[in-house]
């Protein structure tokens, strides 16, 4: 198993926003992946900032190319996403589940 591991950070006030798009827009679209066995959103308030982390855990790397594309290690976005995120990380980590 694998587990993918997104960062993004948020001004502190648009947090809230950015939560309810993250569970109304990417978790669904997470979850419709076959190979897709879990997926959290997990926030830590930062003072001014806001960082969420998308944890997720896939059966294999060829059901994460489903979701991801061919290049697994990149991040994927969604055109909301601009609206929010202070920057646009280029990488996602990958770990292996023992």
């Amino acid at each position: 198993m694998i587990c993918r591991i997104w960062h993004g950070r948020t001004r502190a006030e648009s947090a809230d926003a950015y939560a309810a798009f993250l569970q109304r827009r990417a978790v669904p679209d997470y979850a419709r992946v076959p190979g897709n066995l879990r997926v959290q959103i997990l926030r830590r308030d930062d003072g001014e900032v806001t960082h969420f982390l998308t944890v997720t855990h896939w059966a294999s790397e060829a059901a994460i190319r489903d979701f991801a594309g061919e290049d697994l290690l990149k991040a994927k976005y969604y055109d909301e996403d601009a609206d929010f995120l202070l920057e646009l990380e280029e990488r996602v980590r990958h770990y292996e589940v023992l």
